[in-house]
C-alpha cells in the first residue's frame, strides 16, 4: 500500500512540475523577440528582414570590433560612402548632440507607436550650433537596448535623453549599420537632393554605450 501511495504521489508531483514548467515556458518571450516583436520586425520583404535583424542586435561589440578609423569627421566626409564601412565593424563616435527625436512607427519595431517600443534618433554634428541636417550623423537607441539599460538602472528613454544630452558633447559606441531605406535622403549618396535631411545613411545602430565625450 505504501509503495502504491508513493508511486501515486511521485506521479502527481511529476505532472505538477510538468504543468508548471509549461506555464513558465509559455509565458516567456520566444527567443529573439521583444514584447512579441521578432528580430526581423514586421515585414514580408527579405532584404528588410535582414536589415531589421542588424538593427535589433543586442550583443555589445568588443573593443576588438571597434574600427579606430571611424570618427564623426570620417563618417561625414563627402562622397558616395556605401562601401566605406562594413556592418561587422563597431565604432566609437564623438560629437555634439543637436537633436533627440522619437523614431516613430517602423517595421523593425513592428510598427509600434508608444515611446518604450520606438527608436530614439540622436543627431550628432561636429559643432553644437550646426543645425543643417545634411551635416548630421544619426545614431540610435533601440527599444531592446533601452530595456537592457533600464535593467541596469539607466534611463535611456527619449524624453530623458533629450533633456540630458541636447547641446552636449558625447561619445557613443555601437555597431555600424547602413540604413539603406534612407540612402535616398542622405547627402553623401544623393548629393543636392531637395529632401535630404542627413549627411549619410551610415548610423551607429544600435548604440550599446553613451556618455560624456572621452
Amino acid at each position: 500500500m505504501r509503495i502504491r501511495e508513493t508511486i501515486i504521489l511521485r506521479t502527481m508531483a511529476a505532472l505538477l512540475f510538468a504543468a508548471t514548467f509549461q506555464v513558465q515556458v509559455g509565458s516567456a518571450q520566444t527567443p529573439g523577440t521583444f514584447d512579441g516583436c521578432p528580430l526581423e520586425g514586421k515585414t514580408t520583404r527579405t532584404a528588410l528582414m535582414a536589415l531589421n535583424r542588424l538593427k535589433n542586435r543586442t550583443v555589445a561589440p568588443l573593443k576588438a570590433d571597434v574600427n579606430p578609423a571611424i570618427s564623426l569627421t570620417s563618417v561625414l566626409e563627402p562622397g558616395n560612402d556605401v562601401g566605406r564601412w562594413t556592418e561587422t565593424q563597431a565604432a566609437s563616435i564623438t560629437g555634439f548632440v543637436v537633436a533627440v527625436k522619437p523614431g516613430g512607427p517602423e517595421s523593425v519595431n513592428c510598427a509600434a507607436t508608444d515611446p518604450a517600443h520606438t527608436d530614439t534618433h540622436i543627431e550628432l554634428a561636429l559643432s553644437a550650433d550646426d543645425s543643417q541636417g545634411i551635416h548630421h550623423m544619426i545614431v540610435e537607441v533601440t527599444p531592446r537596448g533601452r530595456a537592457i539599460m533600464a535593467a541596469k538602472g539607466k534611463d535611456w528613454s527619449t524624453a530623458n535623453l533629450r533633456r540630458t544630452l541636447v547641446g552636449r558633447k558625447i561619445t557613443v559606441v555601437g555597431w555600424m549599420m547602413l540604413d539603406r531605406e534612407h540612402c535616398n535622403a542622405s547627402e553623401n549618396t544623393n548629393p543636392g537632393g531637395a529632401h535630404n535631411w542627413r549627411a549619410t545613411c551610415w548610423e551607429i545602430h544600435p548604440i550599446s554605450a553613451l556618455g560624456p565625450a572621452r
